[in-house]
């Protein structure tokens, strides 16, 4: 039997969707029934992380599901187990991320994972398992917008922004950053409890987030940004956009505040802005190996300061408080005892 969990599209009584806590109910039949079809890799799932799709689910939220049976976790990091493909062999070291995982196609909170080896790749040799799921979709993201970024903004151009600073996507964002010279402004709503926080990981400045988020402006104002990677959406992304400087990048990475965006086409007509979208869930095998091996760069003291590990059996209990904005930096979920 496997331990973890599953949700379904069932209801309860008040008609909010239901999750079942699972643990040693988990059938074989959801991993292949141990028969693997070409292509298919069978990992042991030694750690997770908890992002904020995972914590919708783990709410019993609505909207990330697209299956009536899901284990959440897009996240997964492990060993191969079995293996029908060249590319890996059992005893391998694993990472991926997105690929449809906690969404159309079990995750990784549970003790095993059935994969293809099309979005699979091996965790750098430098990194250790619970590092690959510190840095999890979070840390990709953010490494993916630096990718990004660096190719039209260079650490000399001027200050870059980073929102949503205290998350997990703006936490590695402004480590890596730093460690590449950039000058980094971080926005959050929690300055006076994380500014100690985000100093240490890099931050030069930080400014409260109503500055940006509370009304759109006008779709012209005052330059200040040479960049920004932005995980919050809606008006704050309005807002950083139209501060931007001229031929400036902004990514576009998350949606914490909202999906809308209340903007213009004035700073991209008139001063050239960029607004690039950074995609985490479909990648190329070249740039999720790019990117995990560009995240060797990233302090392992600093991924450790921003990185609190649960068991498996707490993941559920955090879950709320990571959509109220409680929790800053990452969440590893460790699936197994021994890991």
């Amino acid at each position: 039997m496997v331990r973890g969990y599953l949700t379904t599209k069932s209801t309860d009584d008040a008609g909010k969707p239901r999750i079942d806590v699972a643990f040693d109910e988990l059938g074989d039949e959801l991993f292949g029934d141990g028969r693997l079809h070409r292509g298919q890799v069978l990992v042991d799932v030694a750690y997770s992380s908890l992002n904020y799709k995972d914590a919708l689910l783990l709410a019993g939220r609505p909207g990330v599901s697209r299956a009536d049976v899901l284990v959440p976790g897009i996240d997964v990091v492990g060993v191969v187990r079995e293996s029908r493909t060249p590319n890996f062999v059992p005893g391998d070291r694993v990472v991926l991320n997105g690929a449809g995982l906690g969404e159309s196609r079990h995750g990784g909170l549970a003790e095993l994972c059935l994969v293809d080896d099309e979005s699979l790749i091996h965790l750098p040799e430098e990194m250790s398992l619970m590092q690959g799921a510190a840095i999890g979709t979070a840390g990709y993201t953010a490494m993916l917008s630096v990718l990004a970024l660096e190719k039209q903004v260079a650490p000399g151009d001027g200050d870059v922004l980073v929102t949503g600073a205290a998350g997990g996507v703006g936490s590695v964002a402004i480590a890596l950053l730093a460690g590449l010279g950039y000058r980094v402004v971080a926005s959050t709503g929690r300055g006076d409890e994380e500014g100690d926080y985000l100093r240490r990981l890099g931050a030069a400045e930080i400014i409260d987030r109503h500055v940006l988020s509370d009304a759109p402006g006008k779709g012209l104002q005052t330059e200040r940004w040479a960049g920004a990677i932005d995980a919050v959406g809606s008006t704050t992304l309005a807002n950083v956009i139209a501060q931007t400087r001229r031929e400036g990048l902004v990514t576009a990475c998350g949606l914490a505040q909202g999906t809308d965006l209340p903007t213009t086409v004035l700073p991209f007509i008139l001063r050239g802005v960029t607004l690039r979208g950074i995609n985490s869930v479909v990648q190329s095998l070249e740039v999720r190996a790019e990117a995990w091996n560009r995240l060797l760069e990233l302090d392992s003291e600093l991924l450790e300061s921003m990185t609190e590990v649960v068991a498996l059996e707490e993941a559920v209990e955090v879950a709320q408080p990571i959509l109220d904005g409680a929790v800053r930096g990452r969440t590893v979920v460790r699936v197994r005892g021994d890991a």
